[in-house]
This record gives C-alpha cells, sequence and structure tokens, in this order.
C-alpha cells in the first residue's frame, strides 16, 4: 500500500471499511505529520490530538462491532477557524478572539462528525476572512507547499496548505469571496464553492447577504465530491434552501458529462487587473483542451462591469462591521480591518439597502445572461500567488485591498449570483508551479461542474500531483 497520506479521503475510507488500515494508525500518522511539517507552512492554528484519538478509537471500536458505517468513517479532516467548535478555541484569526472557546458546534461541524470525519484541529484564517491572504497576529503566516515564498492564499489559507502538505486528505473551508476557490488555486488544490443555500451557515452566522457558504478543499474532484455529500443540505430556519440533488454528487465524478456549450472570459470587472502570462496560458490550455473533449467553447462576456464594484466593496465592509467586538478590544483588530469597519460603520442603512438591490439586480443579469452556457471558463487568478507579505500594507489599507481585488478578479462574482463555481489545477509553470482556472455552473448545478472539473482532471493527470514538502 502507499503511504497513508497518499491515499485519498475515498481511498481511506473504503481500506477502512476493508480493515486494511485503522483510524487510529491514519490519525497517529496525520498528527506525526502535523508535528512536523505545521509550522513550517502555517496550516493549523489549534490541534486537537487528544480529542481526536479518542475519536478515531471509537471508530475503530466500531468498526470492530460490526456496525452501519458513515460514508467517511474514520477519514481525517480539519475545520477551518472561523467555524465554531465547541470546547475547542476558535480565534477567527484575530487577536481579539484568541482565548474565545465556543459552546456550540456550527451546523457544518456536526454533519462532518456525523459523516464519519475526525477533526484533527482548527486550520489558519485571516482575521474574520477578510483578506485573500492569511497573515494572521494568531498564527504564522499561510504558505503554499509549493513554494513556501508564496502565500497559500484566504480565508481558508491554512486549509489549503494542511491539505496540499499532506496533513490531512481533506478539509472543510469557507467562501464569500473566492476564500475556498483562491487558496486551492495557490496550493494546487481542488476547491468547490457550492451553490447558495446548498451548506448551512447556522447556527449563529447571520446571511444578511448572501455572499458566503462552505465548502471543501481537496486534491481531487472525487474528494471534494464526497465532502459536499456529507455537509449538503439546510437546517430549517435557513435563509437559502438549494434544490436536493438528482443523485450523490460523488456520482458525477464516474462519467464523463455529454456535450457541454462553454462560454470563457479572461476579462474581469477590476479594469486594472492585469493577466499573468502563465494564468492566460492556462486558461487557454483549458480551452482547448475542453473543446478536444468534445465540448463546445465559444467566447463570452464577463458576468459584471466594473461599475459594480463600488456596491460590492460597500457590502463587504459593512459585514466586516457586524462582527462582534468589545471596544476594549478594537485596538486589538489589524489595520485592514479597522478600516473596513470604519468604512461599514460610515455607511447609511439606505445605501447599504440599496447596494444589495444593486448586486441583486447585478446578478439576476448575470445569471440570465449566462443561461445559453452549461459552464463558464475564466482564469482562478490574475497572477500567480505573490511572496507572503506582498500583498498586506498595514500602512495604507486601501492599497492593501486594492491589491487583493487585482491578485482575486474572478472569483467573488459567483459569491454575489450564488452559482456554483470550481477551481481545479490544469497545467505548471516552467518551474513546476501549478496554475488553476475555475469553471461556474448554472445555479443549484453542482453536478454537471463535478463531472466536467472530472473529465479535466482525468485529461491532465500531469497538472496534478505533490509539492516539495510532501
Amino acid at each position: 500500500m502507499a503511504e497513508l497520506h497518499e491515499l485519498t479521503a475515498v481511498e481511506q475510507a473504503a481500506a477502512i471499511r476493508g480493515r486494511e488500515i485503522d483510524p487510529v494508525e491514519l490519525v497517529e500518522h496525520y498528527l506525526t505529520r502535523i508535528g512536523r511539517l505545521s509550522a513550517t507552512v502555517g496550516a493549523f492554528v489549534t490541534v486537537t490530538a487528544e480529542a481526536a484519538l479518542a475519536a478515531a478509537r471509537e471508530a475503530s471500536r466500531a468498526l470492530r462491532r460490526g456496525e452501519e458505517l458513515p460514508a467517511l468513517h474514520g477519514v481525517p479532516t480539519a475545520i477551518k477557524d472561523l467555524n465554531l467548535t465547541a470546547g475547542v478555541r476558535t480565534t477567527l484569526g484575530s487577536a481579539a478572539y484568541a482565548n474565545y472557546v465556543p459552546d456550540s458546534d456550527d451546523h457544518v461541524v456536526t454533519r462532518l462528525r456525523t459523516a464519519g470525519t475526525i477533526s484533527l484541529g482548527k486550520t489558519n484564517t485571516p482575521e474574520f476572512g477578510l483578506p485573500c491572504y492569511t497573515e494572521p497576529e494568531v498564527a504564522p503566516p499561510a504558505r503554499s507547499p509549493w513554494d513556501l515564498n508564496r502565500t497559500a492564499g484566504g480565508s481558508s489559507g491554512g486549509a489549503g496548505a494542511a491539505v496540499a502538505a499532506g496533513l490531512v486528505p481533506f478539509a472543510q473551508g469557507s467562501d464569500g469571496g473566492g476564500s475556498v476557490r483562491n487558496p486551492a488555486a495557490c496550493c494546487g488544490l481542488v476547491g468547490l464553492k457550492p451553490a447558495r443555500g446548498r451548506v448551512s451557515l447556522g447556527p449563529v452566522v447571520a446571511d444578511l447577504h448572501g455572499l458566503g457558504t462552505i465548502g471543501p478543499l481537496a486534491r481531487t474532484v472525487g474528494d471534494a465530491a464526497a465532502m459536499l455529500d456529507a455537509i449538503a443540505g439546510p437546517v430549517a430556519g435557513d435563509p437559502h434552501w438549494a434544490p436536493a440533488p438528482m443523485r450523490p454528487f460523488a456520482s458525477y465524478t464516474d462519467r464523463p458529462p455529454s456535450r457541454l456549450r462553454i462560454g470563457r472570459y479572461r476579462d474581469s470587472a477590476v479594469p486594472d487587473a492585469v493577466l499573468d502570462p502563465d494564468c492566460l496560458a492556462a486558461w487557454e490550455a483549458a480551452s482547448v483542451l475542453l473543446a478536444d473533449l468534445g465540448h463546445n467553447v465559444t467566447d463570452t462576456r464577463p458576468p459584471f462591469t466594473p461599475d459594480q464594484l463600488p456596491v460590492f466593496e460597500t457590502v463587504w465592509s459593512v459585514s466586516a462591521a457586524t462582527a462582534p467586538v468589545a471596544p476594549a478590544d478594537e485596538p486589538l483588530l489589524r489595520p485592514l480591518t479597522r478600516w473596513h469597519r470604519e468604512r461599514g460603520r460610515a455607511t447609511p442603512a439606505v445605501v447599504y439597502a440599496s447596494a444589495l438591490a444593486q448586486l441583486q439586480r447585478a446578478a439576476r443579469l448575470a445569471v440570465q445572461a449566462s443561461d445559453v452556457f452549461d459552464v463558464v471558463l475564466a482564469p482562478a487568478l490574475a497572477t500567480l500567488p505573490p511572496a507572503v507579505g506582498a500583498l498586506r500594507n498595514d500602512a495604507d489599507p486601501a492599497a492593501d485591498f486594492a491589491a487583493q481585488l487585482r491578485f482575486t478578479p474572478y472569483a467573488a462574482v459567483y459569491n454575489v449570483t450564488g452559482q456554483p463555481a470550481i477551481t481545479l489545477p490544469v497545467s505548471r509553470t516552467a518551474d513546476g508551479f501549478p496554475v488553476s482556472v475555475m469553471l461556474a455552473g448554472r445555479p443549484a448545478d453542482e453536478g454537471t461542474l463535478i463531472a466536467l472539473a472530472a473529465q479535466l482532471e482525468q485529461a491532465r493527470p500531469a497538472a496534478v500531483g505533490t509539492p516539495p514538502v510532501w
């Protein structure tokens, strides 16, 4: 058998069921790797070794008792430190929450436990998940395992670093403006943002604007689909409900899709964003490959225009201002966070309501315009991941935010429209760094998206691999 961490999550689940490996053995293997590599790549904020081993021992006993087992029984994972975990420190990436221990779990945490996974701890995230880089005050910066000088992205940067470094087979992330897809692209992974309403954000997080959702980061499309099956489904009281899929998401990886109509665009709503040659080459290569696979690929216009960018910024800043922080702890917040919160607090309610209405109108028009396509193709990022610290600008938070927009100008559109979207690597640079593209699907149609991504993955196996720290 291969090294345990070389197995996919689906393979690990099958090996546990077949009694080829034991959950305790698997958890111990990953904890050893975490001890050796987590600080190097900035993956974990908190490691819950004792709880994980206790859960693994119980999973092993259930296996011996011959009980009916959930789909991912005994498979390790990790929870983003932006999501609540009862009895486990949850920093939200902020010094203001450095010692916060919730008394309840987010629904996604409960769902993952019910599916049989075993959490090894909390993964690194920037303060309140706001930036697209992960450099909080409470943990080392998250670095791409493919090049430790480069950022792992954000805000699920710790999850991306953990999966790419082989510290867990897959990990949960969240995505309010690209925060699953961007780290996946920075770390050579599959990052899936589900459709709005597919995964519950409850029970605590308010969903005022509908931008955020929760999704998987994984090494393979099959693993991402398996985690989506585990966490999908609304909970009573959720404000958004996606229609139930016709069949399990994992089943869409079993056979390629029929001929699809695919629109492609390379421009974005960020007027000064410049597409790097390597990212452009990956987008072109994906276009050619999709056509070679039998799909109809045609050019289309980007879904949003530059005039919608300030509207999104208004909503983003107001959302930052709603995070509860004691007045005495406000000075502990990062300059970027304080800048967003000041802008949000200065926004009149009627201006915020107008911004939400404008985004809804823009989303309707964008979805209608793309309805002639089954899937839309865009670059994942405008450039390769920059150096750690290159985007951060504590002296000028406005410049910091502008640099983030230029780096990731494509992802947030689909948070506004609520459509599912996925990033995956399709090529490598001359020095071997993976380069990704993004695919967006019809509303609530993750199935077609997963099937196409799996077909691309199988057609370009050279784009998938393991980084030097592996």
